[in-house]
C-alpha cells in the first residue's frame, strides 16, 4: 500500500476535463441478470435485463433446459417485457433458464443461465449466506454484530453484482454518545455467499452510522468496482496487512463520565481505496479535512449549539459523481451542523489525487448550516456533470458552490423530475427546527428547483419536521406526490390531496406493474391505495429485520437483476443470511435496467450513507410518464464475455 502525498494533478485534470458535454459516462458493463423464482402455485417467474445500450425493441427468446432438453418457452418473440411466467416446468428436476436477445430477426448469445434445483422450495428470495464477525469485548463491555447497511459492486468485472455488506457492533455509537467500540467490519460476499475479503477498520475508527461512509464503484473505469472508506492507524484490510501506524491507540480513556470519554479526537485519519477483489489497500492518503479545531463546526444547522468534544467535527456522508462528465470521483463530506467541508479524490492509474476542496467557512457563510445527515448527486443543471446536493446547498462539479437555499438542516432529500410541468429536476426535502433555531422561523418542508435552489413551495414555518418522502403513489394527480409534517397527502405544487397519509414515511420501491411506487418500510412492502386512501400489505418478509433503529431501512434497496424493477436485501435476524426479495408479478412495461441510469447508479453507491435514502431516477419515471430517456454512456469493454452492443448516445 502508498502513502500518497497530497497533490493536484494537473496534467490528467487537463486531459479528461478535455471532453465535451458530450462526454459518455463509463459505466458497469452488466450481464443479463436473468433470475428465475418458484412461486407457490408451481410456476417460476423468470426476469432479465434489458440493457441501456440495446434498442427498447430488442426482443428475447427465452429457454429452459432440464434432464437433457432444452425448449423455447416463448411462441413469438417477447417484445413488450423483460419477464415470463413458466408454468410447464417440472420441478422435480432441475431447471435451467436462459434467455437470447434478438436482432434483425436474429438470435444473438445466449445470457448466463439461472438454474433452479430440483424441489426447490418456493419462496421469494435468493438466500446468501455471510459470517458474522466473532464476538468481542472492550473496556470490560462485551459486544457482538449485525449485518448492517450494505452496497453492490462488479469487483471482478462478470458484469455480476457481489454485495458489500457493513457489520455494526452491538456497541456502536452517534457522536455524541460516549463510550468505547468494537471495531467497524466491513466483508465482500459473491451472491453464493462466498467471503471474498473482511476488513476490519480498527480500534481508532469508532463504530456508527454517522463514521464509517463506504464507497462501493469502479472508479478508475477498469471494469472492476473498488471500496473507498475512511481508515485510521491499525485498519487492517483484506489481505491482513495494517493501514498506518498498528501500534497507535487514540482512543480517549479517563473519566467514565466525560464528554469525550472512548472518542476517537487524536491522530491521523486517513483515506484508502481497497481493491474490490481481495480486499487489499492500494493507496492511502491524509484524510481532508481534518478534524480540527474540534469547535469549528458549530451553526445554524440542528440546534444551532457547538461543541468541542468530538461530536460535530466526527459526522460524515460520502458519494460518487462524474465530476468530469467521464470517470467518477469520490466525494467525502464532513460536517453537517454548521461547516461542511467536501473533498473530491480520484482514483486514476494506480493514483489517489485530490481533485478539490469545497469549505463553507470559505464561502462567506451563506453554505454553512445546511447539511443533511445524507446527500444527494445528480446533474442538476444538465451540464453532462454532477452537483452534489448536501441537504440545502449544492456544489458545482469545479468545487464551488452553486446555491445556497438557507433552509438549513434536515434529515431527508429526494431529487428527480418531481414535477413533470416545472423544466429539469426538483429536490424536495424536510428540515429541523429547534432550540435556537426556532428564532429563524424556516419552514420544515420545502421544494426547490434544483438547477438554481429557487423555492418552488415551503410549508409549516418554525415545524420541526423529522421524515418526508417525495415519490409518485398517486396516479391521478401529476407527478410525485410528497408526504411528511403537516399538510397531509400533497401534489407535487405542495397542495394538500388527502387528510390521510401512507402508513409509512421511510423507502419508496417499484415492485408490482403499475408505474406508481410502492411504500418500503421495516421488513414489508406496503401500496397506497389512492382511491380508498388506505394502505394495503403486498409484502412480510419473515424472519428477517430492518437496520438502523426506528430509521427501519433494507440493508440496500436497488435494481439487482431480472427486469427494471427492484430488489430489496434484509438480514436475517440471526445475521446468518442475506435475504434478497424479488418480485414475481408480471410486468406489461419495458425499460432498460435502472442500474444504467447514471443518477439512480449514484444513489445506489450513497445509499447507505448516514440516514439512508431510497434512490430515483434522473428522469421522471411513474403514471403518465414520456418515454424514458436514452442514457449517455459507455461501458468498459475488457470482459469479452459479455454481450457487446453499441453504446448510446
Amino acid at each position: 500500500m502508498k502513502l500518497c502525498k497530497l497533490s493536484f494533478p494537473f496534467l490528467a485534470f487537463v486531459l479528461l476535463n478535455t471532453n465535451s458535454v458530450q462526454a459518455q459516462r463509463l459505466m458497469e458493463n452488466l450481464s443479463r441478470g436473468l433470475i428465475a423464482v418458484r412461486q407457490d402455485n408451481g410456476k417460476v417467474y423468470v426476469g432479465w435485463r434489458l440493457l441501456a445500450s440495446e434498442p427498447g425493441e430488442t426482443a428475447f427468446d427465452l429457454y429452459r433446459s432440464a434432464n437433457g432438453n432444452t425448449v423455447k418457452l416463448n411462441n413469438k418473440p417477447i417484445t413488450n417485457n423483460t419477464n415470463f411466467i413458466d408454468s410447464s416446468a417440472n420441478l422435480s428436476l432441475e431447471n435451467s433458464y436462459f434467455v437470447k436477445p434478438i436482432v434483425k430477426n436474429k438470435e444473438q448469445a445466449k445470457s448466463n443461465a439461472f438454474i433452479v434445483k430440483a424441489n426447490a422450495p418456493a419462496q421469494q428470495y435468493l438466500s446468501v449466506p455471510i459470517q458474522p464477525p466473532p464476538a468481542g469485548e472492550v473496556t470490560g463491555s462485551k459486544y457482538t454484530y449485525t449485518a448492517n447497511d450494505a452496497s453492490v459492486g462488479d469487483l471482478d468485472g462478470d458484469g455480476e453484482y457481489e454485495i458489500i455488506v457493513k457489520w455494526d457492533p452491538s456497541n456502536s455509537r452517534n457522536p455524541p454518545q460516549t463510550g468505547f467500540t468494537g471495531p467497524q467490519i466491513i466483508d465482500a460476499y459473491k451472491m453464493n455467499g462466498t467471503l471474498l475479503w473482511r476488513i476490519n477498520l480498527g480500534k481508532n475508527v469508532r463504530s456508527g452510522a454517522a463514521y464509517t461512509q463506504f464507497l462501493v464503484y469502479d472508479f478508475d473505469g477498469d471494469g472492476k468496482a473498488e471500496m473507498i472508506c475512511k481508515t485510521a492507524d491499525g485498519t487492517i484490510d483484506g489481505t491482513g496487512k495494517m493501514v498506518g501506524d498498528s501500534s497507535k491507540d487514540w482512543r480517549t480513556y479517563g473519566d467514565s463520565k466525560g464528554a469525550m470519554y472512548g472518542k476517537v479526537a487524536n491522530g491521523l485519519e486517513y483515506l484508502t481505496v481497497f481493491n474490490g477483489m481481495t480486499g487489499e489497500a492500494m493507496a492511502s492518503a491524509e484524510y481532508v479535512p481534518t478534524r480540527y479545531p474540534l469547535d469549528g463546526w458549530g451553526g445554524i444547522g440542528g440546534n444551532g449549539g457547538n461543541d468541542n468534544s468530538a461530536s460535530r467535527s466526527d459526522r460524515f456522508t460520502a458519494c460518487v459523481a462524474y465530476l468530469d462528465g467521464k470517470l467518477p470521483s469520490a466525494v467525502m463530506v464532513r460536517g453537517w451542523y454548521g461547516r461542511s467541508v467536501l473533498a473530491a479524490w480520484d482514483w486514476r492509474n494506480g493514483q489517489l489525487t485530490q481533485r478539490w476542496v469545497f469549505d463553507s467557512k470559505d464561502a462567506n457563510n451563506p453554505y454553512s448550516g445546511m447539511g443533511n445527515h445524507n446527500l444527494t448527486v445528480a446533474d442538476m443543471d444538465e451540464d453532462g456533470k454532477d452537483e452534489i446536493c448536501i441537504g440545502a446547498m449544492t456544489v458545482d462539479d469545479d468545487g464551488k458552490g452553486l446555491y445556497t437555499t438557507g433552509l438549513r438542516h434536515g434529515d431527508a432529500i429526494h431529487v428527480s423530475d418531481l414535477d413533470p410541468a416545472h423544466p429539469g429536476l426538483e429536490v424536495f426535502g424536510i428540515h429541523e427546527t429547534e432550540e435556537k433555531t426556532e428564532a429563524l422561523h424556516t419552514p420544515g418542508v420545502a421544494q426547490f428547483d434544483a438547477r438554481t435552489g429557487k423555492i418552488l413551495f415551503s410549508l409549516a414555518p418554525g415545524v420541526d419536521v423529522g421524515r418526508g418522502v417525495a415519490a409518485d403513489i398517486d396516479p391521478t394527480h401529476e407527478g410525485f406526490e410528497n408526504w411528511g409534517g403537516p399538510g397531509g397527502l400533497r401534489d407535487a405544487k405542495g397542495r394538500t390531496i388527502s387528510a390521510q397519509t401512507p402508513s409509512s414515511t421511510n423507502f419508496v420501491i417499484w415492485w408490482d406493474d403499475d408505474l406508481t411506487r410502492e411504500l418500503l418500510d421495516g421488513n414489508h412492502i406496503d401500496k397506497w391505495n389512492w382511491n380508498s386512501q388506505t394502505t394495503n400489505r403486498l409484502l412480510t418478509a419473515e424472519e428477517c429485520a430492518s437496520n438502523n433503529g426506528t430509521k427501519a431501512t433494507p440493508c440496500l434497496s436497488a435494481d439487482l437483476f431480472g427486469d427494471w424493477r427492484e430488489e430489496v436485501i434484509w438480514r436475517t435476524k440471526d445475521n446468518k443470511e442475506l435475504r434478497i426479495y424479488t418480485t414475481t408479478i408480471p410486468s406489461t412495461h419495458k425499460f432498460y435496467t435502472l442500474m444504467h441510469d447514471p443518477q439512480y447508479r449514484l444513489s445506489i453507491a450513497w445509499q447507505n450513507v448516514s440516514y439512508n435514502q431510497p434512490p430515483h431516477t434522473g428522469f421522471y419515471l411513474g403514471a403518465g410518464m414520456k418515454k424514458a430517456p436514452k442514457p449517455n454512456i459507455s461501458f468498459n469493454q475488457s470482459n469479452k464475455s459479455l454481450t457487446k452492443t453499441a453504446t448510446t448516445k
